[in-house]
């Protein structure tokens, strides 16, 4: 059976919906048979791992644990859902302090467990501040920490694919940038619609400005329609990236990445990026004037949020980051 890596990828918070769904992508995408399924709640991980091995993926080594130490031993790959979901009526931001202290521990074990890691993704909410946390604490490269921000993007893809009747892949060059999270920063200037551009299209502004809410309400109106947070779709991004980083086929939505540069300091936010097998790379956005008005917003959206994990302890000022992980 060729998988692309036998290296070991475990799966955090594999009991919740988000992480059975990740271990099951990843296992029929052939990623690597050495998949480790980890949670503290052990009835709801038996019961996952029954699931995958009902499966009967053909050479498969699935294994699972509630001990953080055998899960993270020799891990090269590591996809944490291992949060607090969100809830109907709450934003990605009031998960701020619990999350984040979860991802202050998830830190500190990789960095005990499997300071060699290659490739982290994290996607509980707010990622910008979880993936954060979780690279200050781990020690590791920038680039090899990434946060799930493709969501916001892929929605934006389908809102414009229904406005104007064309297949969602027709719609291409509209993406968010900056936080994931209500204060994101929406660029289509450059969108085009089955190969037109989108200011050729005829959309009016208030029609424009509706697609833009809807956007970025998506993750909340799922809660409203399926009674919870969405579960398939981050899955499946989570693992596609994971599988760029392992050498696959590159991953060019929009991911969470470690910024610092002369225009965003110490921050992770959604950049245009790529992963490979090299880790994740970005580049600046090009947008209008508005576009970039609005990424700027978000920026300063981060940084009063990441001041405020900083005021609670979970992390140390900027100042001091460099004790805490010498690669940043």
């Amino acid at each position: 059976m060729n998988y692309l890596t036998n290296e070991k990828l475990v799966i955090v918070g594999a009991a919740g919906m988000i992480g059975s769904n990740m271990a099951q992508t990843a296992l029929m995408l052939k990623l690597t048979p050495n998949v480790c399924l980890y949670d503290v709640y052990e009835p709801g991980l038996r019961g996952v791992v029954a699931e995958m091995d009902h499966c009967a993926f053909e050479g498969a080594n699935i294994t699972w644990t509630t001990d953080p130490a055998v899960a993270y031993k020799d891990a090269k790959y590591i996809i944490s859902s291992g949060g607090a979901p969100r809830k109907e009526g709450m934003t990605r931001e009031d998960l701020l302090k619990g999350n984040c202290q979860i991802a202050e521990d998830f830190g500190k074990d990789v960095k005990k467990y499997c300071p060699d890691v290659k490739h982290i993704v994290v996607i509980f909410n707010p990622a910008d501040l979880t993936g954060l946390v979780v690279l200050l604490h781990s020690g590791v490269k920038p680039e090899c920490v990434t946060t799930l921000a493709a969501l916001d993007s892929t929605r934006l893809q389908e809102a414009l694919a229904l406005e104007f009747g064309v297949q969602q892949s027709k719609v291409t060059g509209a993406y968010t940038y900056g936080g994931h999270g209500e204060a994101m920063a929406v660029f289509a200037s450059k969108a085009l619609i089955d190969g037109t551009p989108l200011s050729q299209k005829g959309l009016s502004a208030e029609r424009w400005a509706e697609i833009k809410h809807n956007t970025v309400q998506g993750g909340s109106n799922i809660i409203k329609l399926r009674g919870r947070s969405s579960f398939q779709s981050p899955a499946y991004n989570a693992v596609k990236m994971i599988e760029a980083a392992m050498g696959g086929d590159k991953f060019t939505w929009p991911a969470g990445c470690y910024v610092n540069n002369a225009e965003y300091q110490h921050v992770m936010m959604a950049m245009p990026s790529v992963i490979d097998e090299t880790g994740a790379h970005f580049c600046a956005p090009a947008g209008t004037a508005e576009e970039l008005a609005e990424l700027k917003a978000s920026y300063e959206h981060l940084c009063k949020m990441r001041d405020e994990i900083i005021d609670l302890g979970i992390i140390p000022p900027v100042s001091e980051w460099t004790k805490c992980n010498p690669n940043l």
